[in-house]
């Protein structure tokens, strides 16, 4: 799969099922034949992978020491909910109540791309976390990238 591109606005029907935007939709054309994967996310979001890419997040996981209580402990938290999602005739999914009240999401959602992966925000809990941005944006980009005391061709 190539990286996701895109920010999406959508709504929940009563039932709780969201319409994959056209835009999202063409990025995972594999969405049909092999469904999808939703999660929680590390905080109160929800994480919707390919049915590919979660094979290798669980393939990862399978390379820890299930001996290890902090990667069982890991394995389990991460593993916790993960629902198999497969698109209607109408291009609808059904996000599951228990996934939706640990994200508080409610009605409206964003739907946000992040490299190989989709999360899915409540709308308000989106905007707090962009207002949220960091003071100096330019120095959160020069630590996590690395590029101090670097030139610009190196």
């Amino acid at each position: 799969m190539s990286y996701l591109t895109g920010e999406f606005e959508c709504k929940l029907d009563a039932k709780g099922r969201m319409m994959i935007p056209t835009g999202l939709k063409k990025q995972l054309p594999e969405a049909d034949s092999e469904g999808l994967v939703i999660n929680r996310g590390l905080e109160k979001y929800l994480v919707i992978y390919t049915k590919t890419e979660w094979d290798k997040k669980l393939d990862e996981l399978s390379k820890l020491n299930e001996y290890d209580r902090k990667s069982l402990q890991f394995i389990r938290l991460f593993t916790a909910g993960a629902t198999g999602l497969q698109p209607d005739a109408a291009g609808r999914v059904l996000l599951p109540k228990n996934l939706l009240d640990y994200a508080g999401i409610t009605g409206e959602v964003v739907l946000t791309t992040m490299l190989n992966k989709v999360e899915v925000w409540d709308k308000k809990a989106h905007q707090e976390m962009i207002n949220n941005e960091p003071e100096n944006f330019a120095e959160l980009a020069e630590e996590v990238m690395g590029n101090k005391g670097r030139g610009r061709n190196e």
